[in-house]
């Protein structure tokens, strides 16, 4: 396939993000804006997805984030337990953050604060039967409605951009050097 007709294939069904860049083609040739390609579109992509996932939550009386500790807890496996560090540990928040969302969480039954039984010292956060029932229901409903976001792409595709996003983001994780590349 010839440079031009690739071209013409990939805005044959341009975006937001195609527009963008040909703005900044035509008024900074010099820069590489190619990042935006990606970037801009996961930044998108993030906003569009969001409503999705909020509503199905909603339905069964969650936010997103209380899903996430649930979900966190529960995934876990039996006894369902975790420190609060060690949920802190897989939420980007901060641990004020986590207090005040185990704090709610309990408030609704869903989940309880238990000493561990190998050292009491220690405080887990434990899934409770309510906590398991609610998050049980809303997790069917979640899968089948990330399903259904990616439906347009293929498997073959869908595995394809799971790798790619995968090599993105441990590339990310394993750099530890300043995120800014002005630092």
């Amino acid at each position: 396939m010839s440079q031009d007709n690739g071209n013409k294939e990939r805005f044959a069904q341009a975006d937001h993000v195609d527009l963008i860049l040909a703005q900044w083609a035509r008024e900074r040739p010099d820069l590489d804006v190619s990042g935006m390609d990606i970037i801009g579109r996961l930044g998108r992509l993030t906003k569009t997805i969001g409503p999705h996932l909020d509503a199905v939550f909603a339905q069964h009386g969650l936010e997103s984030w209380e899903f996430d500790v649930l979900a966190t807890l529960r995934r876990s496996g039996d006894p369902y337990r975790l420190t609060a560090g060690q949920l802190l540990g897989s939420m980007m928040i901060a641990s004020g953050t986590m207090t005040n969302r185990i704090d709610r969480l309990e408030k609704r039954g869903l989940i309880q604060r238990v000493k561990d039984p190998s050292d009491g010292r220690v405080v887990l956060v434990a899934l409770t039967d309510a906590g398991m029932e609610k998050v049980d229901a809303a997790l069917v409903d979640h899968a089948t409605n990330e399903l259904h976001l990616v439906q347009s792409l293929s498997k073959d595709h869908r595995d394809q951009l799971a790798h790619l996003l995968r090599q993105l983001q441990i590339s990310l994780d394993s750099d530890t050097k300043d995120p800014s590349p002005f630092g």
